[in-house]
């Protein structure tokens, strides 16, 4: 797969640069340093080493680090998984930025959403969310996601307490619509 272009999001302050490369071997300790972050713990489960790498060479899979800033230097990583699903339903497994509050996430998303429906040829692009992640929560709704249901307590958290997921989806219609109105990157 090839890097994805430099697209700038608006945010609050300058608008954010991303580009989103296939991770490479060499990229996985910055990967799990991420994942390991105390900042990013009460909202993921972490994955091994072996799942990472594994992840970059099984097909189905899409594993990206999110490079930014003037030098786009690693900012982040994402997965995208069901990239070969005969059912057109890619999910977004995991995307963890390092500096929260920059744009990252919210350029990298986009960039993610056009590589799911225009790319891949996605009907339904998915994901699941801690209920307690409010900043994520309220990310996906802005960009277009529809909450679907809560899967209640179903994966366990911090101090052996249960986690609610919500899970939640952008329709190829519902991306089309929003690209229209001019709220998602052109082709």
């Amino acid at each position: 797969m090839t890097m994805q272009p430099a697209i700038p999001a608006q945010t609050g302050k300058s608008p954010a640069r991303v580009r989103l490369r296939p991770t490479m071997q060499s990229d996985i300790d910055f990967v799990l340093t991420l994942e390991r972050d105390p900042a990013n713990l009460p909202f993921i489960t972490p994955w091994e080493r072996t799942q990472h790498e594994a992840a970059i060479r099984f097909p189905d899979f899409r594993h990206f680090v999110i490079e930014g800033g003037r030098d786009f230097e690693q900012a982040g990583f994402l997965i995208l998984i069901g990239c070969r699903s005969p059912h057109q339903a890619i999910e977004l497994k995991r995307l963890v930025v390092r500096d929260k509050g920059q744009g990252v996430g919210r350029a990298a998303l986009r960039v993610a959403k056009r590589l799911a429906f225009d790319d891949l040829g996605a009907h339904r692009f998915w994901l699941d969310v801690r209920t307690h992640n409010i900043r994520a929560l309220g990310l996906y709704d802005t960009e277009g996601f529809v909450r679907e249901g809560t899967l209640r307590e179903c994966v366990q958290g911090a101090q052996g307490r249960f986690d609610s997921l919500a899970v939640m989806s952008l329709l190829k219609h519902e991306f089309d619509s929003r690209r229209k109105l001019g709220l998602e990157l052109p082709r």
